[in-house]
C-alpha cells in the first residue's frame, strides 16, 4: 500500500479580521448619518482592522484564503468613511451659516432654510 504524505497538504485559513472589517465596513456606511461620527469610527476602525490583515496576507498569500472578503470590506470602509466625513462636513457647515438658535428653534429653521432657497 502506498503511504500518502500528509505533510505537503496546507489547508487555508481565514483572515482573523475579514469578517469583522466586512461588518464594519457595512455599519459605517449604514450610520454615516448620524452626524457622521459613528460612521467615521467605525470606517477607521474597519480600516485599521484591514491594514493589520492585509500585511498578514502579504507575507505569506499562499496560507489564507478569504482576501476578497477583506478587500471588499475594506473598500465599504473607505466609502462609509467618505460618506461621514462630507456629511460631517455639510452639518457643520449648516451649523456655522444657520446658528444654534435655529437648531433650538423650529420657527427660525424654516425662515433660515426659506433664505437659503431664494
Amino acid at each position: 500500500m502506498e503511504q500518502s504524505d500528509f505533510s505537503t497538504f496546507e489547508t487555508k485559513q481565514k483572515l482573523p479580521n475579514a469578517t469583522a472589517v466586512m461588518v464594519l465596513g457595512i455599519l459605517s456606511i449604514l450610520t454615516f448619518c448620524c452626524y457622521g461620527i459613528f460612521g467615521i469610527i467605525l470606517g477607521i476602525v474597519a480600516l485599521i482592522l484591514a491594514k493589520k490583515d492585509r500585511n498578514a496576507y502579504k507575507q505569506n498569500p499562499a496560507l489564507y484564503s478569504n482576501y476578497s472578503n477583506l478587500n471588499t470590506g475594506r473598500i465599504l470602509a473607505i466609502i462609509g468613511l467618505v460618506l461621514s466625513v462630507l456629511y460631517l462636513i455639510l452639518i457643520i457647515g449648516l451649523f456655522a451659516y444657520i446658528g444654534l438658535e435655529a437648531f433650538q428653534n423650529p420657527v427660525l429653521m424654516q425662515e433660515k432654510i426659506r433664505q437659503l432657497s431664494h
